[in-house]
């Protein structure tokens, strides 16, 4: 959580007094990792339930909203609602677009499905429990999404040509996760899940890396396509001020009217960025392997 205030937040902004703080992934994530920490004392057969239901019923409350620039507000959008510019606190404006509600649903049900491999587990009766949970949230996210029933505050309609009607089929709610959108991504993952655990090959054992060094990758990344933006507002002819000390979104910036890439041009981005922050990373890696037992603070590395 300081981690996210402190740092990403200026990965983010590159302003250092911090008029806004923007609490995204890892604040959410370290509010329930530190929860879990607490559930993880109950009983299994209490604490998968408690994710189910934190995870399917929260979408019970997207009808329930708190305004004004209050505590009781803030409190509102850490948990459920998110808020992207309403709360003002002095000279601070939280950002808040994680709430934590579904998220810890979410990881209280990673947990759970993480009993799947400890080395009692067979590893197809791992697989065939991955497959089954894969191939059963996407069928419910199917006949919830096809009837409009719940799941998500935004229905969706037939569109004028075909492709467009499946956009608004998947076009669900991240912020915060909806239960469609939970088990339209989840389903797939677990599917993955259940038929990549192979011997690695060239390509994959590459992938592995950042998977060994996530939190790093996640710490370097923002900072480097920040400065990567910068330098492309200063080439389309902004100047470079308009993209630093940024206490909005981009697209919200009425400087940056006009700035932006074609889809070719931010997919080529994101290959670069992946091949710069590679050597580093695998060079983490090693070094974090080398080092675990004796240096503590690698462990913070490890999510």
């Amino acid at each position: 959580m300081v981690v996210e205030l402190f740092i990403i937040t200026l990965a983010w902004t590159f302003n250092p007094h911090y008029p806004a703080f923007i609490l995204q992934v890892i604040w959410a994530f370290g509010i329930s990792m530190i929860t879990l920490s607490l559930l993880i004392h109950l009983p299994r057969k209490i604490l998968l339930p408690v994710g189910i239901l934190l995870v399917a019923a929260h979408n019970l409350l997207d009808n329930v909203h708190v305004t004004g620039n209050t505590l009781p507000a803030f409190l509102w959008a850490v948990l459920h609602e998110p808020n992207f510019g309403g709360l003002h606190f002095g000279p601070f404006s939280p950002i808040i677009g994680y709430p934590v509600m579904p998220w810890l649903g979410i990881i209280t049900l990673g947990y759970c499905i993480g009993s799947l491999y400890t080395p009692d587990v067979a590893p197809e009766k791992r697989q065939q429990s991955l497959r089954n949970l894969g191939i059963g949230s996407i069928i419910l996210f199917i006949v919830l999404r096809w009837t409009n029933f719940y799941g998500d505050h935004s229905p969706w309609s037939v569109q004028e040509n075909w492709m467009l009607t499946i956009f608004s089929f998947v076009n669900v709610t991240k912020y915060p996760p909806s239960l469609l959108f939970i088990l339209m991504t989840m389903g797939p993952s677990l599917l993955f899940l259940a038929y990549a655990e192979r011997p690695l090959n060239k390509v994959t054992a590459a992938l592995t890396v950042f998977g060994r060094v996530p939190m790093f990758f996640y710490l370097l990344h923002i900072p480097l396509i920040h400065g990567m933006a910068v330098v492309a507002a200063v080439l389309t002819g902004h100047p470079a001020s308009d993209m630093v000390n940024l206490t909005t979104w981009v697209t919200s910036n009425e400087k940056l009217q006009g700035y932006g890439f074609s889809l070719p041009v931010v997919y080529l981005v994101w290959i670069v960025v992946i091949a710069l922050l590679y050597p580093l990373c695998l060079r983490f890696s090693k070094y974090k392997q080398a080092n675990q037992a004796t240096k503590k603070w690698l462990s913070y590395f490890n999510s």
